[in-house]
């Protein structure tokens, strides 16, 4: 029972190394799409906040190598609107099915980086991140749990957090939405 459990340990500790080497590959493309100076102010983030980008990319599975911000964006707010309209018609399978999409939205060409103002690319700044993820992408994973046991009530209690996430990590990335001077 002992050697079952030290190999299924020891297999998750090696998936969880490949994948963070997947992680730390695909981050190294995104860089190389950067231009050169905001490959300097990447680079020079502290580990810290390069663990908490890694650790925010590693919630999405979808990475394009096509779609902006912008894009993705639209994509959201697509799903934010399906949730919305199954909350609201009692749909707890389109409730649940478009909160899980919200929460695990594209990550655009390039990373987030690109499209947020040179001024912003500092551990400071970016330290924000973290909490605007976890009120969108975690509140958008608990309400689709909500909604899968059928309690619409506490599905809908989720929207605000959700709203107000979206509001604030939009600030970040002002300026002219979904577009980078920044990218190659």
């Amino acid at each position: 029972m002992l050697l079952c459990a030290g190999v299924a340990v020891a297999d998750k500790q090696q998936t969880k190394a490949a994948d963070m080497k997947q992680l730390q590959q695909m981050m190294k493309k995104q860089i190389g799409l950067m231009k050169p100076e905001l490959q300097k102010r990447v680079k020079a983030l502290s580990p810290k906040t390069k663990k908490m980008l890694l650790s925010i990319y590693a919630q999405h599975s979808r990475h394009s190598d096509k779609v902006t911000l912008r894009q993705v964006m639209h994509e959201v707010l697509s799903d934010y609107q399906s949730m919305a309209a199954g909350i609201m018609t009692d749909n707890a399978e389109q409730a649940t099915d478009s909160a899980r999409r919200l929460a695990n939205h594209r990550i655009p060409r390039g990373g987030l980086l690109p499209y947020m103002s040179l001024e912003m690319i500092n551990d400071d700044s970016l330290a924000a991140l973290d909490g605007f993820n976890a009120s969108v992408e975690g509140t958008a994973k608990r309400l689709a749990d909500a909604a899968e046991q059928g309690d619409m009530g506490k599905a809908a209690s989720y929207m605000d957090d959700i709203t107000g996430g979206c509001v604030g990590c939009h600030a970040m990335f002002r300026g002219i939405p979904g577009q980078s001077d920044l990218l190659r």
